[in-house]
């Protein structure tokens, strides 16, 4: 009886040590394939936006505009705002209280403004007040936008045969790892609650502040202040061990989706991706708060971008 006994018991220790079933193990397979197909589509869309001929790969210059006055524009040296590309003369820009714009074209230069001829004169929207005015030139190859930050407009030129995109080879990436996809907790702040978010050309902006998602590694909790752009998104803007290492030294960015009802939101940092910062000098990128420097090592998304 003892040695039946026996037998059953090293019958049983050896069923449990045998592991998951074959139809186990193919699902979890399957999973993961589903699941790097997922990531390996999102760095493919990735790519393609920062590679459209009006993508923040195509940047050539930032241009701070006078706060009440003008100024000539153009790509000669004798004006006021020389342009990296374009016509000799484009036009003068005039400026006035309230941040208001202007635009006067140069006569005889071949201008659009969102995509329609501009022959005279026109008031131009900033992208503090709505979707902001395109001025193209160079047959289309070229643009500018008027940006306001901390208060202050700038011109925003944009050239699709930027070296910055010509030669762009690509992004290098962390190994898919689904250890950094975490359901996280979201605890909402109080309504209309703003956080300061200095930029990365030191300006003070406040942001939308919903509230915060934390997630557990091991033992330890980590809490991250989210920020809302207006479409209900969380906005995580961090840093973290790998900063200024394998990863961007100023920053990353990810997207959560707003909780659910039970009050859970995926943090997945395989999607976590460079600001538009670290592929040229013309951008104005929020910077992490104190809050969002995490003391981990984020070794998923996204590492610091190639040089050119």
């Amino acid at each position: 009886m003892r040695k039946i006994l026996m037998m059953a018991a090293t019958l049983l220790l050896a069923a449990c040590q045998q592991g998951p079933s074959p139809e186990q193990l193919a699902k979890e397979k399957a999973e993961k394939m589903k699941y790097e197909a997922e990531i390996a589509a999102w760095r493919s869309e990735r790519i393609e936006r920062l590679k459209k001929p009006d993508g923040w790969l195509s940047l050539v210059g930032m241009h701070w505009l006078p706060v009440e006055g003008f100024t000539r524009v153009g790509s000669g040296a004798d004006n006021g705002t020389r342009l990296a590309t374009g016509p000799a003369r484009l036009g003068v820009i005039s400026t006035a209280a309230g941040n208001r714009v202007w635009l006067q074209p140069e006569a005889g230069v071949a201008l659009t403004l969102d995509g329609q001829p501009l022959t005279g004169k026109t008031e131009l929207t900033p992208d503090s007040r709505g979707t902001p005015s395109v001025v193209g030139f160079e047959n289309g190859r070229a643009s500018f936008v008027v940006i306001e930050r901390g208060g202050k407009l700038a011109l925003r030129v944009r050239d699709a045969e930027a070296e910055t995109r010509t030669k762009f080879t690509g992004i290098d990436y962390f190994p898919i790892d689904t250890a950094f996809r975490f359901t996280a907790t979201f605890t909402p702040h109080e309504a209309g609650r703003t956080i300061d978010i200095v930029n990365i050309l030191g300006m003070v902006e406040p942001m939308m502040n919903p509230g915060t998602v934390s997630f557990t590694v091991g033992e330890v909790t980590h809490t991250l202040e989210a920020v809302d752009e207006g479409d209900g998104r969380l906005f995580l803007i961090f840093a973290d061990r790998t900063s200024g290492k394998e990863s961007y030294a100023a920053a990353r960015f990810l997207y959560a989706d707003p909780a659910g009802a039970d009050g859970t939101t995926v943090v997945d940092f395989n999607k976590a991706y460079n600001p538009p910062c670290a592929f040229n000098a013309y951008s104005t990128c929020p910077m992490p708060p104190p809050e969002n420097r995490l003391d981990l090592a984020v070794t998923a998304g996204e590492k610091k971008p190639r040089k050119i």
